[in-house]
């Protein structure tokens, strides 16, 4: 396209009523995705074509991202100039404004760039409140951003015992979701980070009681369709000694879905992605940052 223009975008969102990030099929009546909604606001900014985002890193309904990412390419109208990131930004939030979606970035980048295969990491962080005895005494600003485990206490340092057989290069089938579209994908990962820290909420000292939080910190270049979210529940699973690590370690080198067991992976809403990186010379044609916010943790 003549005077077509490429950019990446960080965004984030509040996945809690959204039908995950990647766009829902028209014929489909549930609620739309993120990516529905981006491309929507674009749309409004008048652009001689029609636009398609693709986006980074898939995330499933009621997941919540800090920074995913997306490439567009967009051509205005009458051969203006294309936006520059900060405008881009701008304006683009005021679209969405009505929405729990922010564009924290913006960059113009190489025409040949692609947000999903230029990216060299992602993290995702799950985080989890401990020993609440009801879901609606959580601070409400956490009440959907976590997982509460009600009255339980974990054996944090089983689950970093059992956290240590998953860093590194694996054959991740048995925690692949049962059923999944994308079972064609290559079962082997390397994860570079399993961490497990203690976490915090912002509202937790305005709370008027004390609430331990957890954070189980993942990073490798790509994962399977559900794959943090099985892996986080087996290791609670060993915290609240329903998995020993021995079993952990069966269930990774059986390399079949069926053999992780059923009741255990952990809920949506405690799931964000919170960084994807990319090398600096696939940005080359980068500006500055459109905002003062980053991407970082």
């Amino acid at each position: 396209m003549t005077n077509s223009a490429r950019y990446l975008i960080f965004f984030q969102y509040i996945g809690t009523k959204y039908s995950g990030v990647v766009k829902v099929p028209p014929h489909q009546l549930v609620q739309k995705g993120v990516q529905d909604h981006l491309e929507e606001a674009i749309q409004r900014l008048r652009p001689q074509n029609p636009v398609s985002l693709s986006v980074s890193s898939r995330t499933d309904t009621g997941v919540h991202a800090l920074s995913n990412s997306a490439h567009f390419d967009i051509q205005r109208r009458n051969d203006k100039p294309p936006f520059s990131a900060d405008i881009l930004v701008q304006a683009l939030n005021f679209q969405l404004r009505t929405e729990q979606i922010r564009i924290t970035q913006a960059f113009r980048v190489p025409n040949d760039f692609h947000a999903r295969f230029c990216a060299k990491s992602r993290t995702y962080i799950y985080r989890i409140a401990l020993g609440i005895a009801h879901h609606s005494l959580l601070p409400l600003i956490d009440c959907n951003l976590c997982w509460n485990l009600c009255n339980i206490e974990l054996d944090v340092e089983a689950m970093r015992e059992a956290a240590t057989l998953l860093v590194g290069t694996h054959d991740f089938s048995s925690f692949r979701a049962v059923n999944s579209d994308m079972a064609f994908k290559n079962p082997v990962k390397t994860l570079d980070v399993v961490d497990i820290q203690p976490g915090s909420s912002f509202a937790r000292e305005y709370f008027h009681r004390e609430i331990p939080f957890w954070e189980l910190t993942f990073t490798s270049q790509s994962f399977l369709y559900k794959q943090v979210r099985r892996m986080t529940g087996a290791l609670v699973g060993v915290g609240r000694g329903k998995l020993s690590v021995s079993q952990l370690k069966e269930i990774l080198e059986a390399r079949d879905t069926y053999s992780y067991p059923q009741g255990l992976v952990a809920p949506a809403h405690g799931l964000f992605l919170t960084k994807v990186d990319y090398r600096e010379s696939d940005l080359q044609l980068s500006q500055q940052p459109s905002s003062n916010e980053d991407s970082k943790d």
